[in-house]
């Protein structure tokens, strides 16, 4: 175990994964490891919109360096907002916090009806309320799914409609529950998370309604496998977060665990054996071209970013990428957005190239270092994500383009021109990459469009 390594290369021999080129965070030490086959767990890429509930280590780098080493990246657009977060009260904040889902089991959200109502929640009259999911959505309610919520959500405070600071928040009302059920039930039912809720923001949810708002939270889409988990890189196993394969446009609640256990459980000490047994026994030496290339273009990636002498910080180019996708790329598109995010990224890719500033030097603990790499990172993938966006004509799951909805706001499908996985390759720095299609065969299961707004 090589606890506080942050991989920053993959090592591919003859087309074959054969190892990794890691950096010891502590000592700043470029390191290689060398391998007959390498798996990747190393989650998704939320946090490419800068703010969200995700820990703020987790990165795109490593399934990054595999995509531009010859994986195909699949349906990176794919990307689920949560809709219980505790929402952004300034420019101070680095992530969001989640609040549990099971609230919503209990909780009531609601907004005023009138817009830019700064009444305090308890001088608000019930008819003046608007419970706006139990309106929209009387069979489900408040437990509508994620996607639906999130971009209710931001339709009421688009409206001007949003309370808290900057009108980006919602209401998560226990009054009822308390008043039905006891607090003492209400207590032991989410006791931890009212407590975590009031020391965030010295709010009793016991006494006034907790403020929600979506964020982002996990990604779909990553790297392509195969039944195997094998990448199109042979040898380079992928699982979890890091792959695409389970979850289509629209994780549903607790799937991660379960794809986290069959992966690792169920499927790799199997997989990976079976291609071992088939794969040609070769050594890598240290010292193999292939090994040495990798480890340079590390070497030569580092001395690059600390050679900049800038002006500008990775938190503040990691910031405006972050707001930038957020508006153009989050809970909902259009392709005016998409294409302006599309214009903005590449302008804002070179000034990080030529204004960054990063303090310290390479053999040491650098955590500017560290978040200048990802953030690089984050610049490529941000952009791939648009062009997946964009080129999706359609609406399904969490992927909403705002021109292809029903009657009614719900998500408009198209399954003529769309039934299938978009998987893209990367072409080389100064080329736009190459778009695959992987159809989706229904034999079993016939397509069907979901339906929310019948009525209880």
């Amino acid at each position: 175990m090589f606890s506080r390594h942050e991989m920053q290369e993959l090592i591919v021999v003859d087309g074959r994964a054969r190892g990794v080129v890691v950096r010891d965070l502590l000592t700043g030490e470029v390191e290689t490891h060398l391998a007959d086959a390498v798996c990747l767990a190393t989650g998704g890429y939320g946090n490419v919109f800068f703010l969200s509930t995700n820990a703020k280590g987790c990165n795109t780098t490593a399934i990054w360096r595999a995509y531009k080493r010859g994986a195909g990246f699949a349906n990176p657009c794919f990307t689920q907002i949560h809709p219980t977060c505790i929402p952004v009260t300034g420019e101070h904040q680095s992530k969001l916090t989640l609040m549990s889902e099971s609230l919503r089991n209990d909780g009531r959200i609601w907004v005023p009806k009138r817009g830019s109502d700064t009444r305090p929640p308890d001088r608000i009259p019930e008819d003046e309320r608007d419970y706006y999911l139990e309106r929209k959505y009387p069979s489900y309610g408040n437990l509508a799914p994620r996607d639906i919520s999130s971009r209710a959500a931001k339709q009421v405070c688009d409206e001007g409609r949003g309370v808290g600071p900057g009108g980006q928040g919602v209401y998560l009302d226990f009054a009822e529950a308390i008043g039905r059920l006891g607090e003492d039930a209400i207590r032991e039912k989410y006791g931890n998370l009212f407590e975590m809720y009031e020391r965030i923001t010295a709010e009793d949810p016991y006494r006034v309604p907790m403020r929600i708002y979506p964020a982002s939270h996990y990604t779909m889409g990553g790297l392509w496998v195969d039944y195997n988990l094998m990448s199109t890189i042979p040898g380079l196993f992928v699982l979890g977060e890091a792959n695409f394969s389970d979850h289509g446009a629209n994780r549903l609640g607790a799937s991660a665990l379960m794809q986290g256990l069959a992966d690792g459980y169920f499927l790799i000490p199997y997989t990976i054996g079976d291609y071992l047994a088939r794969a040609p026994h070769t050594t890598v030496a240290e010292g193999d071209p292939a090994v040495r290339a990798a480890v340079n273009s590390v070497e030569q990636r580092t001395a690059r970013l600390l050679a900049i002498r800038g002006k500008r910080t990775p938190t503040s180019f990691y910031r405006e990428l972050g707001r930038l996708l957020w508006e153009d790329c989050g809970m909902t598109r259009n392709r005016t957005g998409l294409e302006r995010a599309l214009q903005r990224i590449p302008p804002l890719r070179e000034e990080f190239w030529r204004n960054l500033t990063v303090s310290g030097e390479a053999g040491e603990l650098n955590q500017s270092l560290e978040l200048a790499g990802r953030v690089a990172d984050f610049l490529e993938l941000g952009e791939l994500i648009c062009r997946d966006a964009l080129a999706r004509d359609e609406s399904c799951g969490c992927h909403f383009r705002e021109e292809y909805q029903t009657e009614d706001g719900e998500a408009k499908r198209n399954d003529e021109r769309f039934c299938h996985v978009a998987v893209w390759e990367y072409a080389g720095d100064d080329r736009a990459p190459l778009r695959h299609e992987e159809p989706l065969s229904y034999e079993a299961v016939h397509l069907a469009t979901r339906r929310y707004k019948c009525c209880a």
